[in-house]
């Protein structure tokens, strides 16, 4: 099922602990209106940033004459600005184009005039700014430094636990939760894995699809991520410096390839017991309004034997929002749930040094000491010592990696 909920604190139903049930017309009405709210933030964008161009241009001119005299080129910055904002309505408007019926089994209807722009909040357009951040993350050559500290040790230690050598990697099946623009889960499945990225936002859905499907020529598009940014830039270039995507032709990926992704709330799509030889999770853990749920889940739908592989940093997504529930743990409290359940930490790196959206050329950067760890769920727990045997003894000559079942009724995107 596609997400059913608000981003946040804006249009959606509420946690406490259990989610509000709706019948089934009224939580198709809601999902309605939440997938058409987020498609109003897309063709709201380029009125957005005109208000700030403006109200940049105001200020500017109420300085005295003589100020402005001494600053000759601000106004044609605003300007540069509000031509590279309308550059990138124009990608937003082909990724909104391709996302009206992206999804297999649910169509979501037409307004009544969708040339019509409806004003959307400032959450909703601080989560699109964000988005277009992912693409230069995600898809750009600039964003390769990042992608390496997050994205590379997650994916040697996949290729450590299941090296080609020893298993057959087409029959290993690895979980992406909050797979952003997927990438991630897209470099897995080129190294011969299994992989399926779930996603929740419908703002990182509609644009991994654009991205995923409908990009096939390298470096042949342009986004302007860094023009919201008015503080801590260096050069006035630098607010309106380009980055190209993608970096890589998306539709590469062998013909064999399985690679999908699914939208939904990562606890409600994901129930079945004993699926998944892998779960990877990056920058995703604080998405969680009880990250302990999210901690059980994992040790359900992983198989005996299976392993979760994380790294990130715990910015609770929910601390602060109104009428949400939001429990910020440590890391010190979540490790010990985690051993509580039954894992077994085997690999632990407490200070692992990231970015995440950075825009490297700005004075405020964010450095993210982030945990990495791999947990196994252990296999003894399933199986008698004679068993267990038998079970070694197979390993050594052709490891159990099964491929995982498909749950019907998901939203597939690819």
């Amino acid at each position: 099922m596609a997400e059913t909920t608000g981003e946040g604190a804006q249009g959606g139903s509420f946690f406490n602990k259990e989610r509000i049930k709706y019948s089934p017309e009224e939580e198709a009405r809601l999902e309605r209106q939440h997938f058409w709210r987020i498609i109003d933030a897309f063709r709201f964008y380029r009125v957005h940033v005109q208000e700030q161009v403006k109200r940049a241009e105001r200020q500017f001119l109420s300085l005295p004459q003589r100020h402005q005299n001494l600053l000759p080129n601000v106004l044609s910055n605003l300007a540069r600005i509000s031509q590279c904002a309308d550059h990138n309505q124009d990608i937003l408007q082909a990724i909104v184009h391709n996302s009206l019926h992206m999804f297999e089994n649910i169509e979501y209807g037409e307004r009544e005039d969708p040339r019509k722009v409806r004003p959307s909040t400032t959450f909703d357009m601080d989560k699109l700014k964000s988005t277009i951040k992912q693409f230069a993350r995600d898809w750009s050559e600039t964003g390769r430094a990042e992608r390496d500290t997050c994205y590379k040790p997650i994916i040697q230690e996949i290729q450590r636990l299941f090296p080609s050598d020893q298993y057959d990697v087409s029959k290993v099946s690895v979980l992406i939760p909050g797979a952003g623009l997927g990438r991630l889960a897209w470099e897995i499945a080129r190294l011969g894995y299994i992989c399926q990225g779930n996603e929740w936002s419908f703002f990182m859905l509609f644009s991994s699809n654009f991205v995923l499907n409908r990009c096939e020529k390298v470096n042949s598009l342009t986004l302007y991520p860094w023009i919201h940014q008015f503080s801590n830039n260096k050069k006035s270039s630098d607010q309106t410096r380009p980055i190209i995507f993608p970096d890589i032709n998306p539709q590469s990926l062998p013909l064999d390839a399985d690679f999908s992704m699914v939208a939904g709330d990562f606890v409600e799509v994901y129930r079945d017991s004993d699926s998944w030889d892998c779960v990877a999770t990056c920058f995703f853990i604080d998405t969680a309004h009880n990250v302990i749920e999210y901690v059980e889940t994992i040790w359900k739908i992983l198989k005996p034997g299976g392993v979760w592989i994380n790294l990130g940093p715990l910015l609770y997504h929910f601390e602060n929002m109104a009428n949400e529930l939001s429990v910020e743990l440590s890391y010190e409290d979540i490790r010990t749930a985690i051993v509580n359940f039954g894992f077994h930490i085997e690999v632990e790196k407490p200070s692992v040094q990231t970015t995440y959206t950075e825009n490297d050329r700005s004075m405020l950067r964010y450095i993210y000491d982030c945990v990495f760890f791999v947990a196994r769920k252990p296999a003894e727990l399933y199986f008698t010592e004679e068993e267990e045997d038998e079970e070694d003894d197979q390993q050594q000559s052709s490891p159990p990696a099964a491929k995982s079942p498909r749950r019907e009724g998901t939203d597939m995107l690819t």
